[in-house]
């Protein structure tokens, strides 16, 4: 397989997860970037031409970690939440794309990697704990906690506002819009 054919099949759905992951233009630009770079030097190790996509996620999510390393860590503090505060049931709410990733933005690095690996890669618990070297009761807390926290930014008064002057869609349709082939 050639680095050409691969940046061809493959540069949408790269850049996409890489959008979600980063929240920015420029870093997943940058981001996508590395990974048909690291991609074309390592070529010779991809094993099944058929899991392709899962090699490129892999390098992608590597390459993000490495970056999240770098950055100031999220204070444990800052990852409490009132759970009280936060309403199971929101009923049918309206979002769109920018809300959405505005919501994900908002989350430390370690849930919106879970979250992302889960909804927008399909990923199990059992492949998600595997990718990122930690146990399966570990994915799980942080995917419910990735959950909350994202629900809570979603039902906050701003986010509330701001779908009253802007197109929105379902979140349904917002998640099939941004959904990674």
């Amino acid at each position: 397989m050639q680095i050409a054919q691969l940046v061809a099949d493959y540069h949408q759905a790269v850049y996409r997860y890489a959008f979600r992951l980063t929240g920015s233009v420029p870093d997943a630009e940058d981001l996508t970037q590395e990974v048909f770079l690291v991609a074309s030097g390592k070529l010779d190790q991809l094993r099944n031409e058929e899991r392709v996509r899962s090699w490129l996620f892999a390098i992608l999510r590597n390459h993000f970690c490495k970056r999240c390393r770098k950055t100031q860590p999220t204070p444990a503090a800052d990852l409490r939440l009132n759970i009280d505060t936060i309403p199971q049931d929101a009923g049918e709410i309206e979002i769109d794309q920018e809300q959405l990733q505005r919501a994900l933005d908002a989350l430390p690095a370690i849930f919106r990697m879970v979250l992302v690996m889960f909804y927008f890669e399909d990923s199990s618990y059992r492949e998600i704990a595997e990718a990122l070297d930690v146990p399966i009761g570990t994915v799980m807390s942080r995917l419910a906690r990735a959950k909350v926290q994202l629900r809570s930014h979603l039902l906050s008064k701003e986010c509330a506002e701001d779908r009253m002057g802007r197109r929105a869609v379902s979140p349904v349709a917002a998640y099939s819009e941004t959904r990674l082939e």
